[in-house]
């Protein structure tokens, strides 16, 4: 029996475009109400929410039963807390804060098992194998794993090209929000110097046969990115959706009254 197939990893490789959101509760019963929701994929944030293994793992666990499919964003690239999501059942990383090709390669390493990747070897422990009862998960589980890098900032941006060049990575997404702070212009992701350096790093990681992911909650950029060719784009984060509408309902009546 192989290792699960991965349909966010199959639906880019198609060159389909998928639509998600973020998860910032941090919180399984959160998780499954959002996989209710009919989002093609879900990011399991790790590094700006108060997320942990055992939290990654327990939403990791309600959403395979929805048609969500759901990438971990991990803190940072370390080695270590790679192959421990990885084994806690996560097919899809996503790797904040990639600055260099070498970074890049070592990313694809730790996603991978010897000879070709630093993975280690303990599948028979892991929820990822079913606890050892996929029997050929350590000889089929690198083709289903499904690498996203994040390039958001002006270094990450100047090596992008010769990251474009490393097989293994299956998408590179562009933060806008730390992008633009490194521009110097802090919370102006609408900036136009910030959206023309967006288009053209998605317009560069599209024509490299790579596929471009981005984050934002304006139509207008979503469309802009679209145009360009991004493929995996989060439209909304949980929280704020939560804020903004409870917001709206608190103000509907209170403003009733007489």
């Amino acid at each position: 029996m192989p290792a699960p197939s991965n349909p966010f990893k199959r639906a880019l490789r198609q060159g389909e475009t998928v639509f998600g959101c973020w998860l910032g509760f941090a919180d399984g019963y959160a998780a499954e109400v959002m996989g209710e929701a009919g989002f093609d994929w879900l990011v399991i944030d790790g590094e700006h929410a108060p997320n942990d293994l055992r939290s990654i793992r327990d939403q990791l666990q309600v959403l395979g039963n929805s048609r969500s499919h759901p990438v971990v964003r991990v803190p940072v690239g370390e080695t270590y807390m790679i192959k421990q999501v990885l084994d806690a059942g996560a097919q899809t990383i996503l790797v904040p804060m990639v600055e260099s090709a070498e970074q890049a390669r070592q990313l694809v390493r730790d996603c991978r098992f010897p000879p070709l990747g630093d993975r280690g070897v303990g599948f028979a422990l892991a929820r990822a194998s079913r606890f050892g009862q996929t029997p050929d998960y350590g000889l089929t589980a690198d083709a289903e794993i499904s690498l996203l890098v994040q390039v958001e900032n002006r270094k990450g941006l100047a090596a992008l090209d010769e990251i474009l060049t490393i097989e293994g990575i299956d998408g590179v997404f562009i933060g806008p929000a730390d992008l633009a702070a490194d521009m110097g212009h802090m919370s102006e992701t609408s900036h136009p110097d910030v959206q023309a350096a967006i288009m053209g790093a998605i317009r560069r990681i599209r024509a490299a046969g790579k596929a471009p992911g981005i984050l934002s909650q304006d139509d207008q950029v979503i469309d802009a990115a679209l145009e360009a060719g991004a493929q995996f784009v989060a439209v909304g984060i949980d929280i704020l959706l939560l804020l903004r509408n409870a917001k709206v309902l608190a103000a509907k009546w209170q403003g009733s009254r007489g």
